[in-house]
């Protein structure tokens, strides 16, 4: 019988060792036709993925309600605590949500139809300032009109005239028919996201209801599947991956809300030009880490400066004392030391999820990052310990390797030394 368990293991280690090669092989040197499936299978599932993050977000809200009713029952079971928890926490939201929209997308609306209605101005502006540098710099000057001729050379008057027509029909054309089917399909997706978005709030109902369910049986199964001792390190994993990921995202986005209302809030007061749209641009922006609040300052800057420099100077000052605010009050308080790793390793992440997935990678990179870096620290905790070494990083600062001894000459050698 172990032989043939044996024989099982062998078998199924060799499988999954095939698939991997074909898995890496399809991946690298062919159309990726597990990717193309991956992403029909994401697009069915997004649904419940949608449900899955909206019940994740709102389970705070939810615990908080049950255990205000349980306190004001006096910590005795109450029959449908859960159901009205869910119900009450569906309101706040909702609540929530219309007073953003009711104050916010008014002003939106006004501050996007008055900056389409200078768009004249601000070019004019913006062409006042070239021609000023021009005229204030006159080798500058030169070298532009230099690089405009020999580009209008190239284009008009050389042989190159006929290549430009063939580029305009072969490629622009094509490009923007292109961009009329993305337009088009782009309303479409806006539909399905939405449609995917009211199924969503339907699923998190169901799995806000019967979270702990969920979470027993996935422990069950873990159990069933792994071995006992590896069971525990993943559901160990798992709370640690929660801590982080709530901690740090749910912290993330209420911090966010807070900054782009105490800049609407500011901004109105201090009259900027387009404070609800500078607002929504910054609130977004923070988002991201480190690098958020200097991405949604930097375009708010240039916003305001071509209607009032002196204001855009106002703005930028405003901008570093919120930020020094957010840095050093609001954020510790709100964040706290939920990610666990330093300014370096959040800079490192930031950049190496901005370049594999984009934005959504520069907000999501920092938690993943926390928590690859708390495995590896557990994994080297677990075998430091089984070594008998010590643990923290400050008795390796002075800590000096023990060599082993070398082993005697044999005689035969030390009669030739001699």
């Amino acid at each position: 019988m172990k032989k043939d368990n044996h024989y099982f293991a062998w078998g199924l280690t060799a499988v999954c060792v095939v698939c991997a090669i074909m898995l890496i092989y399809d991946l690298i040197f062919r159309d990726s036709i597990v990717m193309a499936y991956a992403g029909k299978l994401m697009d069915i599932l997004a649904p419940i993925l949608y449900g899955a993050v909206i019940a994740y977000l709102l389970a705070p809200v939810v615990n908080w309600f049950e255990r205000i009713i349980f306190r004001r029952a006096g910590k005795r079971p109450v029959k449908g605590v859960r159901a009205i928890s869910i119900v009450l926490t569906l309101l706040v939201v909702f609540a929530l949500l219309y007073g953003l929209m009711s104050v916010l997308l008014p002003e939106l609306y006004k501050s996007i139809q008055q900056l389409f209605s200078n768009v004249s101005t601000y070019y004019m502006t913006i062409e006042g300032w070239v021609l000023r540098l021009l005229e204030n710099n006159p080798d500058l000057a030169r070298q532009v009109e230099d690089v405009l001729n020999e580009y209008y050379e190239d284009i008009f008057r050389n042989q190159h005239y006929q290549e430009a027509l063939v580029w305009v029909k072969d490629n622009l054309l094509p490009q923007l028919q292109t961009a009329v089917q993305a337009v088009t399909g782009g309303v479409l997706g806006v539909l399905v996201f939405f449609k995917n978005l009211l199924l969503g709030v339907m699923v998190s109902l169901y799995l806000l209801a019967s979270k702990e369910g969920f979470a027993a049986t996935s422990c069950k199964l873990c159990y069933t599947v792994l071995p006992e001792e590896w069971a525990a390190w993943l559901i160990r994993g798992v709370k640690a991956t929660d801590r982080i990921f709530s901690g740090f995202v749910r912290g993330k986005l209420l911090d966010s809300l807070i900054i782009g209302i105490i800049c609407f809030i500011c901004s109105s007061i201090l009259d900027f030009p387009y404070a609800p749209l500078v607002s929504v641009v910054v609130g977004v922006t923070n988002i991201i880490p480190f690098f958020g609040p200097f991405l949604g300052a930097i375009p708010s800057a240039f916003l305001i400066l071509l209607a009032s420099p002196i204001k855009c100077l106002y703005f930028i000052i405003f901008v570093l004392a919120l930020q020094q605010f957010d840095g050093n009050i609001l954020g510790p308080k709100i964040l706290g030391n939920s990610t666990g790793i330093s300014g370096f390793w959040v800079i490192v992440a930031i950049l190496v999820g901005g370049g594999l997935w984009g934005v959504a990678g520069m907000f999501l990179g920092v938690p993943i990052c926390a928590c690859v870096y708390a495995g590896v620290r557990a994994f080297s905790a677990y075998r430091l310990k089984k070594k008998g070494l010590p643990v923290s990083s400050a008795s390796y600062a002075t800590h000096r390797p023990v060599w082993p001894e070398e082993p005697p000459a044999p005689p035969e050698e030390n009669e030739a030394q001699q």
